[in-house]
């Protein structure tokens, strides 16, 4: 839906922010529809790494392990291999753009309060760096050495206006599993010319999401915390 949702409003290329599989009962699915994209920029996300095997779930709670672990089992060797091949971030875009997964600083570090963006922000190569890896949407902007941070709001759009002058770092939240109690599914598009980022959150339906998962045989905290998007 993001997509079709994402084609509407027009765009020409596509970032991947990691975190491709690890909650979501289609994972196959997922990579196939990923790598039918044929990403502009694309980086790997924690869940990637264990999920096909590239490194352990040291740090993982329960949940998230177990996630893994099935997703480790169900992905096919093709899938898997692919996601071993994806880059670590940060990866420059354009003379823009940069993407990263946790931090442009480190793939796995999360971006949690202004004390963390600081360190981020001071460490990119690009006016504008897009993250993921919290599934939280929120700004963070520097601008002589004053940071602000804007977090999400109830609009199903919002649009930034980049200025010359300003860092910006951005989580535009989490197509799938998001945390900032907004079950709607989250997603952003760049506009390079225009110097723009539009941020999106779109009802889906999550009631089949939840049945997936269920039948799946993945944990079924995972399907209730669809509804509350934490």
């Amino acid at each position: 839906m993001c997509l079709a949702d994402a084609r509407r409003r027009g765009f020409d290329e596509t970032l991947v922010l990691g975190d491709i599989v690890g909650y979501g009962a289609d994972p196959n699915a997922v990579v196939a529809r990923v790598r039918e994209l044929k990403p502009r920029a694309i980086v790997r996300g924690n869940h990637d790494k264990v999920a096909c095997g590239l490194e352990q779930a040291d740090g993982f709670n329960a949940v998230a392990r177990a996630a893994a672990e099935w997703t480790f089992e169900v992905l096919e060797p093709e899938h898997r291999a692919w996601l071993a091949s994806l880059p670590k971030g940060p990866l420059a875009v354009d003379d823009l753009v940069e993407i990263c997964h946790g931090s442009p600083i480190d793939e796995d570090l999360y971006i949690f309060d202004e004390t963390d963006a600081l360190r981020a922000l001071k460490g990119m190569s690009r006016q504008l760096c897009l993250f993921g890896h919290t599934h939280f949407p929120i700004t963070f902007q520097l601008a002589g050495g004053e940071l602000q941070a804007m977090g999400p709001t109830a609009e199903a759009e919002a649009i930034l206006e980049l200025r010359t002058d300003v860092l910006y770092l951005v989580n535009p939240g989490a197509v799938g599993q998001p945390r900032d109690g907004d079950a709607r599914a989250a997603y952003g598009i760049v506009d390079v010319t225009r110097k723009r980022v539009e941020l999106v959150r779109l009802e889906y339906p999550i009631e089949e999401a939840q049945v997936k998962v269920v039948e799946a045989g993945l944990p079924p905290v995972l399907a209730k915390r669809l509804a509350v998007g934490r």
